[in-house]
């Protein structure tokens, strides 16, 4: 095995490790698992209390725009780790080029607060 690719056999094997778990997991608890079916198990239940009316009520798009916004910003914080680490390395340019991004990342934030797409209603 050449050197580049014999670094990457520890991650296929943890990866084949987790794949495998999972699949015996879910074949294993087919096997395994009661299968014992009434009317009164199969109905709905939630904290006891009957359920009443529709249980798909329409949320608010602010709600998901702002999930949208906190993935968006915390990938983007993601990017400062390796950044971070490799600091001394890459000198001057990779002070430069972190500059920008993080100025980029900011003229977004106050973009989002001047579209008040973080304001709750």
């Amino acid at each position: 095995m050449n050197t580049d690719q014999a670094s990457y056999f520890p991650i296929l094997m943890q990866f084949l490790l987790a794949v495998g778990f999972v699949v015996m997991t879910i074949i294993g608890s087919s096997f395994l698992g009661p299968r014992r079916k009434s009317k009164n198990k199969d109905k709905s239940f939630e904290c006891g209390i009957e359920s009443v009316g529709n249980a798909r009520i329409p949320f608010s798009v602010k709600y998901f725009l702002v999930a949208i916004l906190f993935v968006l910003f915390d990938v983007e914080v993601i990017f400062m780790y390796p950044w971070a680490v490799n600091f001394r390395e890459m000198g001057w340019m990779g002070l430069v080029k972190m500059g920008v991004f993080m100025f980029l990342l900011v003229v977004g934030f106050f973009y989002v607060l001047k579209k008040k797409g973080l304001e709750w209603e």
